[in-house]
């Protein structure tokens, strides 16, 4: 019996931290993304998640058309991921109107830019005339970075970073948010489904080791 691949039970490193935040070496991934600015709580970044689940969905399900791609294996979708950051300054989870973001699903191995178009056409022929200008299938390699799960609303999500800061100051490493670096979301909980107080994030920032200091 073929058995699905679960990238959150096979990669527990990157899917299953604990609350106490942990040093992690990410892997280059490929993802779907679809790009856009300002507060997510916006019809415009609704509908970059309902187009990302709709590109992510044509592929898993390809090969109930017969377009099953090269070595394609059976999974479970990964989970929806974002990363957030502003063009300008230092960023602030109080200020969302300067946020510029891509919102991201995890495409196994077997997704190529070939397979990609192949699922933006097949989409937009199902669903007539498409804005696909933000969309794009981007490998992304995060490196060293410091991570950790956390419960409750997103609102209280600067508790859990402060904790992270503190963990980089005593391991001598150093945010990379002003150098390029994501602040990095995986949502493991649906949000329409689940109470706020019970919401698990994984929240990653990318870091470096800091250069001369003990």
């Amino acid at each position: 019996m073929n058995k699905k691949l679960d990238y959150k039970k096979e990669y527990k490193d990157l899917y299953q931290p604990k609350s106490k935040p942990s040093i992690v070496n990410v892997p280059e991934m490929n993802f779907i993304m679809v790009s856009g600015k300002g507060d997510p709580n916006s019809e415009v970044f609704q509908q970059a998640v309902e187009l990302l689940y709709g590109l992510s969905f044509t592929i898993k399900m390809s090969k109930m058309k017969g377009n099953q791609p090269e070595g394609y294996f059976e999974y479970v979708m990964p989970p929806l991921e974002g990363l957030w950051w502003i063009e300008d300054g230092e960023f602030s989870f109080r200020e969302r109107d300067n946020w510029v973001w891509a919102i991201m699903i995890r495409q196994p191995e077997f997704v190529t830019d070939s397979v990609f178009q192949w699922a933006c056409n097949e989409y937009k022929r199902k669903k007539g005339v498409i804005d696909l200008s933000k969309v794009s299938f981007e490998t992304y390699n995060e490196g060293l970075c410091v991570q950790a799960m956390h419960r409750g609303s997103y609102k209280n999500e600067p508790e859990t970073v402060e904790k992270m800061k503190a963990f980089m100051v005593e391991n001598n490493l150093e945010e990379r948010l002003m150098d390029g670096g994501k602040h990095h979301e995986i949502y493991l909980s649906d949000p329409r489904k689940t109470l706020p107080e019970k919401l698990r994030t994984i929240i990653r920032h990318p870091v470096k080791e800091k250069i001369g200091e003990e």
